[in-house]
């Protein structure tokens, strides 16, 4: 299909939408929407002093066919290398400048870390996008709430509500294309099947999810009739809760997850029988007891992780988690909101031995919230970490709304500091190991403006700096090594919604990040723009662009390795949602980077041409 057609199909699916009759579309979250993540409170977004995005139910609905981390790269800050690629492709989450490690994921208020990852980062393609509910993504410094890790941003991960009839249950299944640029033959070679069944039956409630997801056509590395690398994941969700009194309820969570994946041997450099296969355990506990204005909570799990390559190159690795995170949340007049808990992180990891290092952090957090517009978020945490001793971790996050008929304007400003520990695999692994790291420390300040008008526009402006010391970097020489030197990162990051007509919104955010000149795969510019069209009540449109300016990036094709600029693109794509009269069917539809733009995410990889998928959801009952 060439560039014209790819153009001539949108505008007939635009043309033809016309002539349905219009209907009123949902208007757009402002601030009075309910943010939880930068305070553990369903506060209004406008008491908070954070930069929170709000990814929400019907934003994940209209989204799907993608995956969580090409949802989350449409978000201002955020570049996410990988998510573009072969499904098989190794994510590296940017968000303001920073790398992986310095972002903690939260799935249901429990922290997930990856022992056997490098950097203890979460791997996000455990994530199954259909089976989440919403997002909240804090960006900066959030350490005193989620300790060490959170140096750069918090993504907080909410999995679905359970229905309060005695059994609800509704299958997704999607099929589409999995080509690259120079491979256009629209083989049918991406498959994704999610059924889901919960429920509420008197005080017992439950939520069950089965995902399988295959694609295959496509070769990791970029090179001329390379060998198709299929990837290929099962995951199980299981969700069980019991109210025993009004006051008391209890959750119980478990997953399964395995993914296995061909891989190949770096940048251009194809490889057969190469294969990775990666296996999560999970099962935690949640409770909540509630009194007057307070309740105690009590979140705990464990994780198991096995990753094993198998290539010319073995390699196996095993990792245990254990976290604990016991609080108290009280109100005092509607007006203090408190916090004090106690967090227990337990990492263990198999290198050559047994490796494990625990962190055992109390916290005190508080929101308060004026009569006259100021807010104040504001809280302390001491993170005693079994082979680093303790440090004093602090935020203080004040803003201030002006209201004015219709108008809110709201001031904002940010100071927090961050620790960040090594890793078990960066202090005593396989791959240039220092068991002499220090940690790494930094200091973020914000400062910025977000302003509305009711339901028609939401704009803001948002600056930021880190500071950071003690970077941990990795040379083929050296192996891992603190930096000498003070690291700086710094931006812009502009938001904008709007309702143009009643059933027209647009969207776009600008993100400028100005980082220090060795630092790879951040781009200095980018942009995302949307376009939402409501034909009717039924139907939803949506035609989106997103522009990545130059970056650097490593070429490990040469010995020592060498910096190279990878150019600028844009990618322009298109869904489609319909929902049948009887609302129990939704249909979807989307067609990915129409203009078969080529271009590189990561370098010397496979990046995804033009590619289609069609998908529905079926509710049984």
């Amino acid at each position: 299909m060439t560039t014209k057609s790819n153009v001539c199909l949108v505008l007939h699916i635009l043309l033809c939408g016309i002539t349905i009759a219009q209907n009123e579309s949902k208007p757009i979250e402002q601030l009075n929407e309910v943010v939880v993540s930068d305070s553990r409170f369903e506060l209004k977004r406008e008491y908070s002093g954070k930069t929170i995005i709000k990814i929400t139910k019907q934003e994940i609905e209209a989204n799907q066919g993608q995956s969580l981390a090409s949802l989350i790269n449409t978000k201002s800050g955020i570049e996410i290398t990988g998510s573009r690629s072969n499904a098989g492709q190794n994510l590296g989450v940017r968000i303001r400048g920073g790398v992986s490690r310095q972002v903690v994921v939260l799935i249901d208020g429990v922290q997930v870390s990856d022992g056997s990852q490098i950097g203890n980062e979460y791997d996000l393609r455990l994530i199954t996008l259909s089976n989440i509910e919403s997002i909240e993504i804090i960006k900066g410094a959030a350490s005193t709430l989620y300790g060490s890790g959170a140096a750069t941003a918090v993504i907080q991960i909410i999995t679905k509500k359970v229905s309060k009839k005695a059994i609800q249950s509704n299958i997704l299944s999607s099929i589409g294309t999995n080509q690259s640029q120079e491979n256009q033959n629209f083989d049918i070679a991406n498959f994704n099947n999610t059924i889901n069944l919960n429920g509420t039956l008197k005080k017992l409630s439950y939520n069950a999810a089965f995902n399988h997801q295959f694609s295959d056509g496509i070769s990791a590395a970029l090179v001329e009739n390379g060998e198709r690398d299929a990837f290929s994941k099962y995951s199980t969700d299981l969700n069980l809760g019991y109210q025993f009194t009004d006051n008391f309820t209890i959750n119980v969570l478990g997953n399964y997850t395995d993914i296995t994946s061909d891989f190949d041997s770096g940048s251009f450099f194809d490889a057969q029988g190469n294969v990775f296969d990666s296996e999560q355990q999970r099962i935690g506990l949640s409770t909540k007891n509630k009194y007057n204005n307070g309740s105690f909570n009590l979140n705990a799990a464990y994780s198991k992780f096995e990753r094993d390559f198998k290539s010319n190159f073995p390699f196996t690795a095993l990792a245990e988690s254990y976290v604990v995170d016991a609080y108290n949340k009280y109100i005092f007049k509607d007006k203090l909101y408190t916090i004090i808990g106690l967090n227990i992180l337990n990492n263990r990891v198999k290198l050559n031995e047994n490796e494990e290092f625990t962190n055992i952090d109390p916290y005190i957090n508080a929101v308060y919230i004026s009569d006259f517009g100021l807010n104040i978020n504001a809280g302390v945490r001491l993170n005693n970490h079994s082979e680093y001793g303790s440090h004093f971790i602090y935020n203080a996050n004040p803003s201030y709304i002006i209201k004015h008929k219709s108008n809110q304007i709201k001031l904002l400003g940010s100071y927090s500091t961050s620790f960040s520990s090594p890793s078990l695999n960066q202090l005593f692994g396989a791959f240039g190991p220092n068991p002499n790291l220090e940690p790494e420390e930094s200091v973020t300040l914000e400062g910025g403006a977000e302003y509305n008008i009711d339901d028609k526009l939401r704009a803001s402006s948002i600056y930021f700096y880190r500071e950071e010391t003690n970077s941990i970097l990795f040379d083929f020489t050296e192996g891992y090594f603190n930096t000498l030197t003070t690291n700086y990162a710094s931006g812009i990051e502009l938001e904008l919604e709007t309702k143009i007509t009643k059933n027209l919104k647009a969207s776009a955010n600008y993100t400028y990040t100005n980082v220090d000149d060795n630092t790879v795969l951040v781009p200095k510019h980018k942009i995302n723009t949307g376009l939402n069209y409501t034909l009717n009540k039924n139907t939803l449109m949506a035609l989106n662009y997103q522009y990545t300016a130059k970056r650097l990036a490593n070429d490990f094709t040469t010995f020592p390795s060498t910096l190279v600029t990878l150019d600028s693109f844009g990618l322009l794509n298109f869904n489609v949602n319909h929902t049948l009269k009887n609302n129990k069917i939704k249909l979807f539809a989307r067609l990915d980077n129409l203009f078969n733009t080529t271009y590189q995410d990561a370098y010397g990889f496979t990046t995804l041409g033009f590619n289609t998928r069609l998908g529905l959801t079926i509710d049984l009952f």
